[in-house]
């Protein structure tokens, strides 16, 4: 038991890379390669026909044209509630670079009735929401 108290014997490990400088490099090659095309698979979607757009903008179209009570009424909390719908709309309904223009008018749209309902102003939310309505033809 003399050996528990008696000090530990360090020995030095070497750590020798025993890889061939092509394995090295055809592994950072692969890892390249893999890491070039992980951006292409993130937006593989494709998701960009008509049909997406009218799907878009009949099912979120609909929720913000449902607010029109609301809206009359100066009911803040329930269009606030339908903030997703517009934000959907705006990113649905306008899908690329052609469409860009559009798509910032909706988005300075939705901002402003968002501000109105920060103001509590029954008015401005009135007059942003019959400005959106109409410049999203939404029926």
């Amino acid at each position: 038991s003399a050996a528990a108290f008696a000090p530990a014997t360090q020995s030095s490990t070497s750590t020798a890379l025993n890889m061939e400088r092509r394995d090295v490099f055809g592994s950072i090659g692969v890892a390249a390669a893999g890491l070039a095309f992980a951006p292409a698979l993130a937006l593989a979607d494709g998701s960009t026909s008509k049909t997406t757009v009218q799907r878009s903008r009949g099912i979120y179209g609909d929720r913000i044209a449902s607010l029109a009570g609301a809206v009359a009424k100066g009911d803040f909390a329930a269009v606030s509630e339908e903030k997703n719908a517009f934000i959907l709309f705006n990113s649905g309904a306008y899908i690329g670079a052609k469409n860009k223009p559009k798509k910032a008018i909706a988005i300075e749209g939705t901002n402003a009735i968002f501000a109105a309902i920060r103001s509590q102003d029954k008015a401005a939310l009135k007059s942003a929401y019959d400005s959106y309505i109409k410049a999203n033809d939404i029926t």
